[in-house]
């Protein structure tokens, strides 16, 4: 079941994010979690209305460019959606984008595992970074 479905309380946190990975002042986006029947993982899929000459390409090759170098971060190839089954039991973050033409809009799916890349996983990667350590002690 959807819930949040209007002002969900995260959505001020990603609108802030996505303006700037756009560079942007801001981004107005919809955001509808819902709530299914498992033990673990989350997937969100967000609309977004494209730039002029933005497609599946272009963002992806903007995702490239942010994440490429992030060991906890998998970009799908293009025509790839994010799928909780291939993050489960894991700190990994799986990106896809598609591009819908009839509409201008970038499709991006996203997937983790809640359990493991939630807030104990993001505190772990986070001590590690401030400690010096390899980001990834621990967490593979």
């Amino acid at each position: 079941r959807p819930y949040g479905i209007v002002g969900h309380r995260h959505l001020p946190e990603i609108e802030q994010e996505l303006a700037v990975a756009a560079g942007l002042p801001s981004v107005v986006i919809n955001f509808i979690p819902h709530l299914i029947p498992v033990n673990r993982g989350i997937h969100t899929c967000l609309m977004l209305e494209a730039k002029e000459g933005c497609n599946a390409d272009t963002a992806l090759e903007c995702l490239h460019q942010a994440y490429d170098a992030e060991p906890f971060v998998r970009v799908l190839p293009k025509g790839a959606l994010a799928d909780t089954k291939h993050v489960t039991m894991t700190n990994m973050c799986e990106i896809g984008v598609a591009y819908d033409e009839r509409t201008n809009r970038l499709i991006v799916s996203s997937a983790i595992d809640n359990l493991t890349k939630g807030a104990a996983g993001q505190a772990v990667q986070d001590m590690n970074i401030l400690a010096g350590f390899e980001e990834t002690t621990g967490l593979l």
